[in-house]
């Protein structure tokens, strides 16, 4: 018999890599839903009181979202065919100790991989007699409705913030146009001013230059006259 290896294994897969805890942790969990249907492996996590059966169940999610995207295989047949724990890289740090000595501090990792698979024909079958026996829904199809509802919360939560930071953006633009205009406004009656300042100043200089002439001009008839005056009365004498 030849043994089928890890990455050759039939199914749809999720890989969640260097979650913080060792192998030996994650490995007690997955022993819990190694061939479980969805909606039970569900409910063992959801109800689990080790940390780590929150990352698994996440992992789980992703599996079978890649199972109805990729494979078009519903959530309601499909079933924990594979899971298992690899070791990851190991943190090293270093905790002080009396008397200057220290101690190695070992922080392990590990990958986690879920593997699903779809059940046969006749299980499906006796699923659904099941089900109908018990008047109720079973619990994959609970949890295959569950995610699904997750799915359109957070896709509607998404909408709505992409839609708000469009229109935050739309307003900011607006407002920076706003603004804009009104220092094209500001600058351009600045500039008015100016030009009006500059030709009064002109005027006010036009007006000096001809009034020091006028006074310049009486100054020299006024010295004419006078030297006329005078030369009148040398004459005379």
């Amino acid at each position: 018999m030849v043994a089928t290896k890890t990455n050759e294994r039939p199914g749809t897969r999720a890989v969640v890599r260097h979650v913080r805890v060792s192998a030996s942790k994650a490995r007690a969990v997955l022993d819990l839903i190694r061939g479980q249907s969805y909606g039970a492996a569900a409910e063992i996590l959801a109800f689990s009181e080790r940390s780590v059966a929150e990352i698994i169940a996440k992992g789980l999610d992703s599996a079978v979202a890649n199972a109805e995207h990729n494979d078009g295989i519903p959530a309601e047949e499909l079933f924990v065919s594979s899971c298992y724990a690899d070791v990851g890289p190991t943190l090293k740090r270093w905790r002080p100790r009396a008397r200057g000595r220290a101690t190695p501090i070992r922080k392990r990792t590990c990958h986690i991989t879920i593997i699903v698979g779809r059940y046969t024909p006749e299980q499906i079958a006796e699923q659904q007699e099941r089900n109908e026996a018990r008047g109720r829904s079973g619990a994959s199809n609970q949890a295959a409705e569950a995610r699904r509802q997750r799915v359109e919360r957070s896709r509607a939560t998404a909408e709505a913030e992409a839609a708000a930071t469009a229109a935050a953006e739309a307003e900011a633009a607006e407002a920076e146009g706003t603004e804009t205009v009104e220092n094209e406004e500001v600058v351009s009656q600045e500039v008015a001013e100016e030009v009006v300042a500059e030709e009064e100043a002109d005027e006010t200089t036009e007006e000096e230059a001809d009034d020091s002439a006028e006074a310049e001009a009486e100054e020299i008839e006024t010295t004419e006259a006078s030297e006329e005056a005078s030369d009148t009365e040398e004459e005379a004498k």
